[in-house]
């Protein structure tokens, strides 16, 4: 009776007010009354029931050039005891919590790409699956150390895309068969330039320091969206993700503060 868009409306109503299934339900029966249409609302059980299966299109992110991308990772809470409670008596085996992969355009903070997995599941495997998302062409990717991996690099150049990832500080070059047989590795490079000129002065000059703009998208999301998620189940959550990030994307397209540096007085 109600379509799926019906359902993802309802959603981000919940989502953006923070509000309950039941409450939702409510709030979209005010709107309508306010609005003077004679229309029915699905019931919050029904609303609920619909997330687990909704299919999500992504928001259309607007650009005509290519783009960089920075990615990193953080958690969020699903459930468990609260702080207190844990530092008093421990944490019992239920606690948990999910971890969010994002990818995001760091000239106009659109998140172009993103996935939720277990509290387990390692960054750089997430690599792949997250340039599978991106729709438009990436220039450059910027990534912390623990993307620092073979198939992290080669996954960049088999895409052309030019890899910013420090190497770590004990990390040596990498070769085929004897040292100093692939002088012209990325990784290898970075390495030598990192030696020449010191990791700080490398950052500045390959614009590594980009990637903190992936941390402004997170703190974004938090604030907006809070630090945990209200579903149980993966497949709820992963709907529930995919709403999140539309709604702050269509935020975004809605405009941005311009961020100029001015002189100390």
């Amino acid at each position: 009776m109600y379509s799926g868009l019906c359902i993802e409306t309802l959603l981000m109503l919940k989502v953006v007010f923070k509000l309950g299934y039941r409450q939702t339900e409510g709030f979209a029966r005010s709107l309508l009354s306010l609005m003077s249409l004679d229309l029915e609302v699905p019931c919050y059980t029904q609303i609920q029931r619909r997330c687990r299966a909704l299919g999500i299109e992504p928001f259309n992110i607007p650009t005509g050039r290519s783009i960089d991308i920075v990615i990193d990772s953080t958690g969020l809470k699903v459930y468990g005891e609260g702080e207190w409670k844990v530092r008093k008596h421990g944490y019992s085996k239920r606690r948990t919590w999910r971890k969010l992969h994002l990818g995001c355009d760091p000239k106009t903070g659109f998140i172009h790409c993103f996935t939720l997995t277990d509290n387990a599941t390692d960054d750089g495997s997430q690599l792949e699956p997250l340039l599978d998302q991106v729709e438009h062409e990436v220039d450059d990717a910027c990534l912390d150390g623990a993307y620092d991996t073979e198939d992290c690099w080669d996954e960049l150049i088999d895409r052309t895309i030019n890899p910013i990832i420090p190497p770590r500080k004990n990390a040596v070059e990498w070769y085929e068969q004897e040292e100093g047989d692939m002088p012209d590795y990325p990784r290898n490079i970075a390495l030598a330039e990192i030696e020449k000129m010191g990791r700080k002065e490398w950052k500045e000059q390959s614009g590594y320091h980009r990637r903190s703009l992936s941390e402004t998208a997170m703190y974004r999301f938090k604030t907006i969206h809070g630090r945990k998620l209200y579903s149980r189940k993966m497949a709820t959550q992963q709907t529930e993700t995919k709403i999140k990030i539309k709604t702050l994307n269509i935020m975004t397209a809605q405009g941005m503060p311009k961020a100029v540096k001015v002189e100390a007085a």
